[in-house]
């Protein structure tokens, strides 16, 4: 693609939200939110949208806050890709399986 095509295309759309969904296999579901006044009320109002997003490495996981861009449609509902993992969830309830599991830990932890 030379410099000229590059110029002419339109910015993309990038949004930042947090992977509510990672169960498919190489999507992600994000949900991005912003607030907005009411024309009328003028009441601040929450709005909330959730995107399929395409994850070529399957590397975000639930509560991940990530960046997504727009891209062409990969599927029927799936029009976003996964630009960066901006910052990564603490994984709590996963090491405490993963304890219980191999029956490591602290051994003062019984009942």
């Amino acid at each position: 693609m030379s410099d000229t095509e590059n110029e002419n295309r339109p910015q993309r759309k990038r949004r930042v939200g947090v992977v509510v969904s990672d169960k498919m296999d190489k999507t992600i579901v994000v949900e991005t939110s912003h607030v907005r006044q009411h024309p009328l009320y003028k009441k601040r109002m929450e709005r909330r949208k959730k995107l399929k997003a395409h994850d070529e490495n399957e590397s975000a996981t639930h509560g991940d806050r990530v960046l997504i861009e727009e891209t062409r449609p990969l599927a029927a509902g799936k029009c976003w890709r996964l630009m960066e993992i901006l910052e990564r969830s603490p994984d709590f309830a996963g090491s405490e399986l993963e304890e219980s599991i191999t029956g490591e830990g602290d051994p003062d932890d019984t009942i």
